[in-house]
């Protein structure tokens, strides 16, 4: 490495960040820039370890020591071209990727590991700025043809491997833009959306179509695709929302948390809502489930001027460091305290949901909440929880955000007509490691195959079903695996 001793001599130092009373006033991203001489110190902080554990700990594999090297030595090109080996979009994973890999950064076992996302934000933005990403259409044209239905991360990735093999591709999107939950999902403030329309613009004049409006199965026809297409990847996501069926349930105003969120990502680009609004201002909010999506809502709820938020968790409160059961280098799951919450929001956790309580017009005014306990096993997983006695209460609300994860793909349309086989948890099956479903031409990635997971771990998938879509179509693959070696 560069600095071998930059590890001893540095300590991690996160960029900085808007006030959060300043960037409550817009939906801007608000994560400030490393100065140059920043990114190179916390880059130099990386160990040159001998066993990059932290490239493991990445779904995408992606070369993280020696792209920390080129950023060190101040070489952006060598770096844009180590990262874009293994990972098609790092301008997105770079803004909302946990990190994975910084909790298998060797560093990371006594000290803050390197935050390796923030140098590959870092190393995408100036690589654009500099114009080495440039469109780079394939040479020559196999002249196979694949439709890739669902344009989120893992269908563009798998769209963006294929067309570099050469192949047609199609994408086919059934909202008015392409992106899927980079565009109507995660907020603006964590992902703008001009990055996404630049790597879409980008796609493009590489030679992918991109059809928007299109649901196949609804108004495209699945005979014309399994006719006019050599293959087909399906990518549509896991969008069957985990519902609370409480009493009360259909109170105005008890609604799932990406309904909210679609809404103000259209808003907030003066697309047509399309549906009654979904508004936080002047309410009490009371955000159900823990995980990203939950945050999400917290930071948008603040945004719009909701009079108070809280957030609920049906589980025990997470450990703040790691246990036994959460040894290095596994990803521990640690409570984690996000932006949005530190905007403001009541938090509680092993808080159980009894009843959403009307008023007279069928509007919620309040929800009756219970605290919970629970057994743990030996692993620390938790088994079954019991009310605790005397701590009912009903809490004042004219807003639920339900944002308890998603259960499988939507099977009415095209899972149906299509007849391909589902798993035991509803997800289209399609073994590991070959991402074929039981009909020969027809490939599944994403959070439709393995069920709802990251955005990291949908571009792994595309880019993998790619591979054995390229070998299906061809007898061999001239795209990387993911541990950088041509499959044949």
């Amino acid at each position: 490495m560069g600095k071998v001793t930059g590890f001893l001599e540095y300590e991690r130092t996160p960029p900085s960040k808007e006030d959060a009373k300043e960037r409550l006033k817009h939906y801007n991203e608000f994560v400030n820039a490393y100065q140059i001489e920043e990114v190179n110190k916390e880059a130099a902080r990386c160990m040159d370890c001998g066993v990059p554990f932290c490239q493991s700990g990445c779904p995408l594999g992606n070369v993280i020591p020696e792209f920390n090297d080129a950023v060190y030595q101040g070489d952006w090109h060598l770096a844009s071209t180590i990262l874009l080996s293994t990972n098609n979009f790092p301008e997105f994973t770079g803004r909302i990727c946990p990190a994975p890999c910084e909790s298998a950064c060797v560093l990371g076992i006594n000290r803050s590991p390197v935050s390796i996302e923030e140098i590959e934000k870092h190393i995408i933005e100036i690589a654009f700025n500099k114009g080495y990403i440039k469109a780079e259409e394939p040479l020559i044209r196999t002249g196979k043809k694949v439709a890739v239905i669902g344009s989120g991360p893992a269908g563009l990735a798998a769209a963006a491997q294929l067309n570099k093999a050469g192949h047609e591709v199609v994408v086919y999107e059934r909202d008015d833009t392409p992106g899927g939950l980079l565009n109507y999902g995660i907020p603006d403030f964590k992902l703008q959306k001009d990055v996404v329309t630049r790597r879409i613009s980008l796609m493009e004049k590489e030679g992918i179509v991109f059809k928007c409006n299109s649901n196949v199965g609804v108004n495209v026809e699945l005979n014309t695709l399994l006719r006019d297409f050599h293959s087909i990847v399906l990518a549509g996501g896991s969008t069957i929302p985990r519902d609370l069926p409480a009493t009360g349930r259909d109170a105005n105003g008890v609604h799932f948390a990406m309904d909210f969120l679609k809404q103000q990502n259209k808003r907030i680009r003066n697309f047509e809502v399309g549906a009654e609004p979904i508004l936080a201002t002047g309410k009490d909010v009371i955000v159900i489930g823990g995980g990203d999506t939950g945050s999400d809502c917290i930071g948008t709820s603040n945004r719009q001027g909701a009079r108070s938020v809280t957030q609920f968790e049906i589980m025990p409160m997470p450990s703040q460091a790691r246990t036994s059961n959460m040894p290095w280098p596994s990803y521990p799951m640690l409570l984690k305290v996000t932006s949005s919450h530190e905007e403001g929001c009541e938090r509680g956790w092993g808080v159980n949901t009894k009843e959403f309580i009307k008023d007279e017009n069928g509007n919620l005014k309040a929800v009756k909440v219970v605290d919970v306990e629970w057994d743990i096993d030996p692993s620390g997983r938790p088994l079954n929880f019991k009310e605790k006695a005397g701590t009912e209460r009903d809490l004042p609300c004219q807003l639920v955000l339900l944002a308890m994860g998603f259960l499988h793909p939507q099977k009415e349309g095209l899972i149906e007509k299509l007849g391909v086989e589902l798993d035991n948890r509803g997800n289209v099956k399609a073994e590991e490691g070959k991402f074929q479903t039981n009909i020969a031409k027809i490939f599944a990635a994403g959070d439709m195959r393995r069920g709802q997971s990251l955005v990291v771990w949908a571009i792994s998938e595309g880019r993998e079903a790619a591979r054995k879509v390229d070998q299906y179509l061809m007898g061999y693959s001239s795209l990387p695996s993911k541990d950088g070696i041509p499959y044949a």
